[in-house]
C-alpha cells in the first residue's frame, strides 16, 4: 500500500468508481454546487524551499530531506489540511524528518536541537486534525519533525498482570498483530486506528473503542517513559497510586510540548468472544437522548452506545428515522452478553424506541471467536464493538470506516465536509445542541450563501453527560474553502465555549484550538503548565505554539 501524502490513508483505498458516483449523487440530491474534480498536485511541483539545516554526521543517517518526506509531514489530516494540500499550499514544511531507532537516538536529537534552537515537532502517525503536527514554528532557525515509526515493537508482555511494554511508534494494526498470539488486545480503536500510533494516542489523550467506561487511552496506561531535554521521566509501573499528582497525567495530553513519549506499559484485555448488538429507532430525538442517558447511567457499560440524529442516520447508516438511531453493542471475553443487551433494549422501549428486526437482544451469529476477515486487524474505533448488530449498524460501521476517504473525495469536488466534537453534561446538552446547531447553520449561510447540513451523533456517553460529534456539509468555493471552513469553525467553537462544553473531547488542542483552550483552562493551571514547560524544555524547542504560547 502507498500512503497518500496529501490526504487520508492509502492511495489504493481512495474513493473511486461506483462508490464515488454514488457519493456525488447523494451530494447533488442534498445541495447545489460545482462538483468539478481537482487532482492533487505532484510533490515535484510543490517547489519546497531548501532545508535550512543539515544534521550533524552522528545523526545524518536518521534524517531525511526528501521532498516527499517533508511534504507528507507538513500537515495533519484535517479538512483544512487536505484542502491546502490540494492547492499545493505548504507554507510551513519541516527542514528534516528524523526517524530515531531507539531512545538513545531520541535523546541525541533533542540535545542537538536544544543546543541549536531548532524546533522539534513529534509526529505520531500524522493524523492530527487540529494543527498539532504542523511546523508553524516562527522564530526558530529550522524545524525537525520526529517520526518514531522505527520504534514499533511490543518489548515485553506480562501475561499474569495482563499488561505489555510497548514502543510508542507502533501503529494500531501492528500492535494488535503482536498481541494476538497471546490472546490479548489493547482494545483501543480510534477512527484513525490504522494510521495512528500508541505515542500519538497518549500524547493527545485519544478516545477509542469504548463508548462507555474505558473511553480514553488514559484508562489503559500503567506507566510511561518520556524523553525530555532535561532528562528521562520514567514512572513506576503500578495498578494505581495515591503518591501525589500522577507523573503520567502530566504527559498524557501534552501533545509533544513537554517531551517525546518513547514507550509505555499498557493494560491489556482478553480478546472478546461474546458479542451482541442492536439498532434502535426513535421517533423523537429528545426521547432518544433520554434513552441513551438511561443506558449510560444504568451500569450496563455497553461497548457501543452511539446515538445518530435523523440526518446522520440517513447519510451514514442509510436509515430514515424521525428522531434518531441508537447503535448498541456489548462484548465480553468471559460471559454471554445478551442479557445486558436485552436490558438496554428494554430501557429504549421505555422511551419509545423500537429495535430493528432481528436485533432483539439475541447474541449475534458467529459471535464466538475473532472479527471477520478483511478488517485490517480490528474494527474501527468510533463505531465501537459488536458485529451483527443489524443492517443499520453494519451500514453505519462500514460508512464510518470510509468517512475520511469520502471527506477527501468531497474536498476534491469543492464540498465542505468536516466534523467537530465536544462533551457536556446531560442537563446542558439541549442548550449546547441548539446553540451549536444554530451557530453552525448561520456560519454556513454566511460563508457559502446556502443552508448546508448539520448533523450530530454521540461518540461516547458517560453517566453525567455525552460527547456530541457534529458534522457540517455545504457547497464550497474552490480556492476559498479554507477561509469558509475557518469561519464556520470559529463560530461553532465560540458556541461550544460559551455554553460550557469542552473545546475538544478527543481531538486534542494543537494550534487550531488554542484560543478556546486558553479560555477553558484555569489560570493557575496555565501558570503551572508553563513552569513545567520551562523546566522540562528550557530552550522552548518542543512543538512551539501547541498548548502554550511559543517563547
Amino acid at each position: 500500500m502507498t500512503r497518500s501524502w496529501w490526504g487520508w490513508g492509502n492511495v489504493e483505498d481512495a474513493v473511486r468508481g461506483a462508490e464515488l458516483r454514488a457519493l456525488l449523487a447523494r451530494v447533488r440530491a442534498l445541495m447545489p454546487g460545482d462538483l468539478t474534480d481537482h487532482e492533487p498536485p505532484a510533490v515535484a511541483s510543490l517547489g519546497l524551499p531548501a532545508p535550512r539545516v543539515s544534521a550533524p554526521a552522528s545523526l545524518a543517517g536518521l534524517c531525511s530531506a526528501e521532498p516527499a518526506d517533508r511534504a507528507a509531514h507538513a500537515h495533519g489530516k484535517a479538512f483544512r489540511d487536505v484542502v491546502r494540500n490540494l492547492h499545493g499550499e505548504l507554507r510551513h514544511v519541516p527542514d528534516l524528518v528524523a526517524r530515531p531507532r531507539d531512545e538513545r537516538d531520541v535523546t541525541d536529537l533533542l540535545d542537538w536541537c536544544s543546543r541549536e534552537g531548532i524546533a522539534v515537532v513529534p509526529f505520531g502517525g500524522g493524523t492530527s486534525v487540529v494543527g498539532g503536527v504542523e511546523p508553524r514554528c516562527e522564530g526558530h532557525p529550522a524545524v525537525v519533525t520526529v517520526d518514531l515509526e522505527r520504534m514499533d515493537r511490543v518489548l515485553e508482555i506480562d501475561r499474569t498482570s495482563r499488561a505489555a511494554r510497548i514502543q510508542a511508534g507502533v501503529f494500531g494494526p501492528h500492535l494488535e498483530d503482536q498481541l494476538r498470539p497471546q490472546g490479548l488486545t489493547l482494545r483501543h480503536f480510534p477512527q484513525s486506528f490504522e494510521f495512528s500510533t500508541l505515542g500519538g494516542w497518549l500524547a493527545t489523550r485519544a478516545g477509542g473503542h469504548y463508548a462507555t467506561l474505558h473511553t480514553h487511552i488514559d484508562d489503559l496506561v500503567e506507566s510511561m517513559r518520556v524523553v525530555t531535554p532535561s532528562g528521562v521521566s520514567a514512572s513506576r509501573r503500578l495498578p494505581g497510586s495515591g503518591a501525589g499528582p500522577s507523573p503520567d497525567r502530566l504527559f498524557l495530553g501534552s501533545e509533544g510540548t513537554l517531551g517525546i513519549i518513547t514507550e509505555a506499559w499498557m493494560r491489556l484485555q482478553e480478546r472478546p468472544h461474546w458479542r451482541a448488538g442492536a439498532a434502535v429507532r426513535f421517533g423523537d430525538h429528545a426521547a432518544a437522548v433520554a434513552a441513551t442517558r438511561a443506558i449510560a447511567q444504568s451500569g450496563l457499560h455497553p461497548a457501543n452506545c452511539r446515538l445518530l440524529d435523523a440526518a446522520e442516520s440517513l447519510i451514514n447508516a442509510g436509515v430514515g428515522v424521525d428522531g434518531g438511531l441508537l447503535v448498541l453493542a456489548f462484548e465480553s471475553a468471559d460471559h454471554p452478553v445478551h442479557h445486558s443487551l436485552e436490558r438496554a433494549v428494554e430501557l429504549c422501549r421505555d422511551h419509545g424506541g423500537e429495535p430493528s428486526a432481528g436485533t432483539r437482544g439475541e447474541p449475534s451469529a458467529g459471535t464466538r471467536g475473532e472479527p471477520s476477515a478483511g478488517t485490517r486487524g480490528e474494527p474501527g474505533g468510533d463505531s465501537g464493538g459488536g458485529t451483527g448488530a443489524g443492517s443499520a449498524a453494519d451500514t453505519w460501521r462500514s460508512s464510518f470506516l470510509r468517512m475520511p476517504y469520502q471527506r477527501d473525495a468531497l474536498a476534491r469536488h469543492s464540498v465542505i465536509a468536516e466534523t467537530f466534537e465536544t462533551a457536556c453534561t446531560w442537563d446542558t446538552f439541549p442548550v449546547l445542541h441548539r446553540a451549536v446547531t444554530e451557530a453552525a447553520g448561520q456560519a454556513v449561510r454566511e460563508a457559502t450563501g446556502t443552508e448546508g447540513l448539520v448533523t450530530c451523533r454521540f461518540t461516547h456517553v458517560y453517566p453525567d453527560g455525552p460527547a456530541p460529534y457534529f458534522g457540517v456539509y455545504a457547497p464550497g468555493r474552490w480556492g476559498d474553502m479554507v477561509a469558509q471552513w475557518d469561519h464556520i469553525k470559529a463560530a461553532v467553537s465560540e458556541a461550544i465555549e460559551t455554553t460550557g462544553g469542552t473545546i475538544t473531547h478527543h481531538h486534542a488542542v494543537g494550534r487550531d484550538h488554542r484560543p478556546w483552550y486558553d479560555r477553558q483552562r484555569p489560570e493557575p493551571f496555565a501558570a503551572a503548565l508553563s513552569a513545567a514547560k520551562t523546566a522540562l524544555d528550557p530552550a522552548g524547542v518542543l512543538n512551539p505554539g501547541v498548548l502554550l504560547p511559543a517563547r
